[in-house]
């Protein structure tokens, strides 16, 4: 369900496989240029095109699926989940391929015993309708949100492993929390820059955005008493998050590793340009409230604050309102804006917290 990016290059290496997967895209123009061309990709190698069908709507004798792969973005994914709800076989299970905590949002809809969750360790983009490019090597790691074991999670990791690598994991809870962290960073700050992410990454202020976005998130989480996992084994999101010393002393050797940390990410992920920006550009709803406004949302329960994650909820609205445009200036101004004592004060207070942890 659903054949942007991410979807198209799973869609595509199924077809590959000879698996002859059922697609879904509500959009008209993707279906028919996948009917007429097959998927196109292009990755590492020459590029090449995968022979392959997709349709508007399922059918409604389309019989009952083990696997419903649920790739839409974010603010479709409970609609996606009701359409499949009818063909999904009774020991079946939905999967959700989306960045976010979507398997809260899903499970409502067929129940939480019968959703996985699969985290995308990897990037893609569809420039042009049909056409796939893989922007970043990765697999996935796989899951359910309370980590109980699953006879389900091996049948699902032998579909995705020809994609890339699958990892299953008894914490996805904190593996989603880690991803969530980075995506509220990353994600939401291209959409808000409008630059990809390795450009974006070689200015300081915005890698310190980045690491505030990220702490606040952190906050949250521990709060939830989510034990976070390291992203792709290495990037250790606690670690990450600033510390009193780092708030309060611009040059403290902890704040010059955690920058390091994330000119690595701008330079592994250069050719990244954000989902976000890439939806509002084609006119749909960004995926901001599944990413900044869960965050804020939690905090607020919590009576925490978020003040970053709030301004770029507010800012990315308002470029899908066309009422800003998304520019380094713009950025900049949400940096200057947020130098307030206050800020300050709630930042220390946060980390202060986090270290007596």
């Amino acid at each position: 369900m659903g054949c942007g990016g991410i979807g198209g290059v799973v869609a595509a290496h199924l077809a590959e496989r000879g698996g002859a997967p059922t697609v879904v895209t509500h959009n008209l123009s993707i279906a028919a240029a996948i009917n007429e061309h097959g998927y196109r990709l292009r990755d590492s190698g020459a590029g090449r095109s995968v022979p392959g069908r997709a349709t508007a709507a399922l059918p409604n004798d389309a019989g009952v699926f083990d696997l419903v792969l649920l790739a839409t973005q974010p603010p479709q994914v409970v609609r996606a989940a009701e359409a499949a709800r009818a063909h999904l076989h009774p020991a079946g299970a939905l999967v959700c391929l989306q960045n976010g905590l979507c398997e809260t949002h899903v499970a409502p809809v067929v129940g939480a015993d019968r959703v996985l969750g699969a985290i995308v360790v990897w990037g893609a983009s569809m420039p042009v309708p049909g056409v796939y490019e893989r922007t970043s090597a990765g697999g996935f790691v796989i899951g359910r949100l309370d980590g109980a074991a699953d006879s389900r999670l091996a049948v699902l990791s032998r579909v995705l492993e020809p994609i890339g690598p699958v990892e299953v994991t008894h914490n996805l809870a904190g593996a989603r929390w880690s991803k969530l962290a980075i995506n509220c960073a990353i994600t939401s700050l291209g959409a808000i820059g409008g630059e990809r992410l390795g450009e974006l990454l070689r200015y300081r202020f915005v890698r310190r955005l980045a690491l505030e976005v990220m702490s606040e998130a952190v906050r949250v989480a521990h709060r939830e008493g989510v034990r976070l996992e390291k992203v792709s084994g290495t990037l250790d999101l606690a670690r990450i998050a600033l510390t009193p010393a780092d708030v309060s002393g611009p040059g403290s050797p902890s704040l010059l590793a955690k920058h390091a940390v994330l000119l690595a990410v701008g330079a592994k992920y250069r050719r990244l340009r954000s989902s976000m920006l890439i939806a509002i550009e084609r006119g749909r709803e960004p995926a901001v409230e599944f990413l900044n406004g869960e965050v804020v949302r939690r905090a607020d329960a919590f009576g925490l604050d978020a003040p970053i994650n709030r301004r770029i909820r507010d800012l990315t609205h308002a470029i899908a309102r066309r009422e800003l445009r998304p520019s380094l200036t713009l950025l900049r101004t949400l940096y200057d804006g947020s130098r307030s004592e206050a800020y300050a004060a709630t930042a220390a207070a946060s980390d202060s917290s986090h270290a007596a942890r």
